[in-house]
């Protein structure tokens, strides 16, 4: 037990600093941009949602190499292994370029789809315009991530994401609000450091694998076969998490209907209190997502040498873990409730919109530790085309479900308790019910 739970720890402890860091990007955005006024936050928000949802889709191109590469890792072919990571990063730059290129005209209708007033619309499509343009190397940074997780590495990703966040801080507050040559570029200037940090993040990251590869002998150049590939094996994930960033994209558009159906409150309050919600819950959320990490490290590699009572006695240590992990965090967001909210905006009105939505979810946080849990090992696994189907009959659940509590309960209050519960009860009854079965223990390479 001891033993099981240094790997674990070993593994989950720079990934939990490293994860923490990465939602830092848009964290650092929202406390600057917070300070310039509650439109320009409330247009940030909208437009994060759209960016989110873009590299989100992708986040196969970190879990799928993860477990790719801790696989082949276990059955000891370590040239294979970062070859098939070689394709992985060579697949995000492909699927980078073009999601920049199709994403940056349609910014504008995208933006203002979610019907949000002009003045917040307009500030969200300026953000966004600028922000995409940092697609390309945030993928190739989830694909390089992913080969080095799968190699036990996670030490490295966690030094890359510290500097890159102390840059992305220091750019945001020189170009949004001006210093000496540089002029205040407002909501802009925080898109643009965002962007000019996840660049230099990428070329990090990548020289790292790009070394590792040329010692183990692994090709450099790209393998049209090997992403194709990678391309197929991925499409179960993407489908999985296709209906997870779908979830996300129902719960803002609720939001903005409660605001627009609610007897009081003002509009741009309930949609910057939103993003700030989103924001912080997705920092929470990769917080326990580090021990998911570590479950899709250590259940690949432990497949792969085909060690099915290891695998299943990791994945129960590490529930266990979820949990704690879970009432930890919650514990802790209850108790700043009150006063997190002056940290981003100095309204008033916002910050007591936002304290309510906390509450709920840090009710919510030992419910979501087993479902990120389960989730990651279940990845690490491979057992993809289950995640994708389960992923579509949670969605079919949970959207009815929060349209509805936007309808006949228009909060945001009752937007975020039927993520908190609705959506992700239903995610752990799912995953819950495929974890007791052996189906998804499939070992070898």
């Amino acid at each position: 037990m001891q033993q099981r739970d240094r790997e674990i720890l070993r593994l989950a402890v720079p990934a939990f600093l490293a994860l923490v860091a990465e939602p830092l990007f848009l964290l650092t955005d929202a406390a600057i941009v917070g300070h310039l006024g509650t439109a320009e936050l409330a247009g940030l928000g909208i437009a994060a949602v759209v960016l989110q949802t873009v590299v989100g889709l992708c986040v196969f191109l970190a879990y799928g190499t993860t477990a790719a590469v801790a696989r082949l890792l276990g059955v000891g072919d370590l040239r294979r292994a970062l070859a098939q990571g070689v394709d992985g990063i060579w697949l995000a730059v492909g699927i980078g370029v073009v999601a920049t290129a199709v994403g940056v005209p349609l910014a504008d209708p995208l933006v203002r789809a979610f019907g949000a007033g002009e003045r917040v619309s307009d500030f969200g499509v300026t953000y966004l315009q600028i922000a995409l343009l940092g697609v390309t190397p945030l993928l190739v940074m989830l694909a390089a991530t992913g080969v080095l997780r799968g190699l036990q590495d996670v030490r490295t990703p966690l030094v890359v994401a510290v500097l890159g966040n102390a840059l992305n801080a220091a750019l945001n507050f020189l170009l949004v609000f001006g210093l000496g040559p540089f002029p205040a570029l407002g909501v802009a200037g925080a898109a643009l450091g965002s962007v000019v940090a996840q660049v230099l993040c990428a070329v990090a990251l990548t020289v790292v694998v790009a070394r590792g590869a040329r010692r183990h002998g692994a090709s450099l150049r790209p393998d049209l076969r090997g992403i194709r590939a990678a391309g197929r094996a991925a499409v179960p994930l993407l489908v999985r998490t296709l209906t997870l960033r779908a979830a996300l994209l129902v719960t803002t558009y609720a939001a903005v209907l409660a605001a627009a159906r609610a007897v009081e409150g003002d509009e741009a309050v309930t949609l910057a209190a939103n993003q700030l919600a989103f924001t912080i819950w997705g920092f929470l959320a990769f917080v326990l997502d580090a021990i998911a990490i570590a479950a899709q490290a250590l259940t690949g590699r432990s497949l792969g040498a085909g060690d099915l009572e290891g695998t299943r006695a990791t994945t129960r240590r590490m529930v266990q873990w979820g949990v704690g992990s879970g009432v930890v965090t919650g514990v802790v967001l209850a108790a700043s409730s009150p006063w997190l909210g002056r940290l981003f905006t100095p309204d008033a009105a916002v910050q007591a919109a936002l304290a309510g939505v906390l509450l709920v979810i840090a009710v919510g946080q030992p419910l979501a530790g087993v479902v990120f849990v389960l989730d990651g090992v279940l990845i690490g696994a491979g057992d993809g085309t289950y995640l994708a189907w389960g992923g579509v009959a949670v969605l079919a659940v949970y959207a009815p479900a929060v349209l509805a509590a936007a309808v006949l309960l228009p909060s945001l209050l009752a937007v975020w308790a039927a993520l908190a519960f609705v959506f992700m009860g239903a995610r752990g009854v799912v995953l819950v019910h495929r974890a007791r079965t052996e189906a998804w223990m499939v070992t070898g390479a």
